[in-house]
């Protein structure tokens, strides 16, 4: 087993990808993932919306801190509401040369203001767009490069609707990303996985030792299962969950952690995800 993981470790390592594509692409990946952390998202709205926008949101803030009724009727203003309507804001497409583009763009439409969740998405699709832009322009129209990248409504309750975004990036190979935006519909804010969890590095650990368990089980019962996990590398290794994985809910209301290509097994096995018992975590989809 040890003998098959080091070989599909050195055949990931060698793949033939320029490393400054490779680069871009990862960088686009990890600017979207830090925005996300950003838990302000209303104030990163506001800054970009304009000085009208700004004033008219300040002068709603007065009215609130002064008047008690006027707080009130806003905390019952439905940010997302029990039905949510996931549409296409736009799209993104380009065929020019050897490249090709495609990303889809959604937007959550409900009953009230618009979610920050919908600024989030789009910054991670821009961030796509211009990763994308940018290896077009450094590659002088050598070599073939694209770009896919649609959505899907995974899961909904009263309490959160969960939206994938499958990407997929082609140059010398194809790579799958996989990001799932949780908007909490009360707040209309993403819900981080460390969020989730009420920051509880404890129930943290807890589902990593339940998705290291499970690797453990898929790779006794089918040799030609491998994570990176207890091989002869293990720097290398899943080490746990750091509370910024994506995430979304089974039918049941299990948790579902998911990883995109190469994260945490070698390529040919594609994205991958685990189903968390609520033994482990309880019931958190609400």
């Amino acid at each position: 087993m040890e003998d098959w993981k080091r070989e599909l470790k050195k055949q990931y390592e060698e793949i033939p990808v320029p490393g400054e594509a490779r680069k871009r692409i990862e960088e686009g990946i990890q600017m979207a993932k830090e925005e996300k952390k950003r838990k302000n998202g209303a104030v990163i709205w506001l800054k970009r919306a304009g000085e009208t926008a700004v004033a008219a949101v300040a002068a709603i803030t007065v009215l609130v801190n002064v008047s008690p009724t006027a707080a009130q009727a806003m905390e019952q203003i439905p940010v997302i509401g029990s039905i949510a309507q996931v549409v296409t804001f736009r799209t993104y497409e380009d065929h020019s040369g050897r490249g090709e583009a495609n990303v889809e763009i959604p937007q959550i439409e409900g009953e009230g203001q618009a979610p920050a969740a919908n600024r989030d998405m789009e910054e991670y699709a821009d961030s796509l767009i211009e990763a994308y832009e940018s290896e077009i322009r450094a590659s002088e129209g050598q070599g073939n490069y694209s770009l896919d990248s649609t959505y899907d409504v995974v899961f909904e309750n009263d309490k959160y609707v969960c939206i994938r975004i499958n990407t997929t990036v082609t140059m010398a190979s194809g790579t799958q990303f996989v990001k799932i935006f949780t908007a909490d519909k009360a707040t209309g804010q993403t819900v981080s996985l460390m969020e989730l969890v009420g920051n509880d590095e404890a129930m943290l650990t807890a589902i990593s030792d339940n998705i290291k368990e499970q690797m453990r089980e898929q790779m006794a019962a089918d040799e030609n299962v491998i994570y990176f996990l207890d091989s002869d590398m293990p720097d290398e290794d899943f080490k746990g969950l750091d509370g910024d994985e994506s995430f979304y809910f089974s039918e049941n209301g299990e948790l579902i952690i998911t990883f995109g290509e190469y994260e945490v097994a070698p390529g040919y096995m594609g994205a991958v995800e685990f189903v968390i018992p609520e033994t482990v975590t309880g019931n958190l989809a609400g």
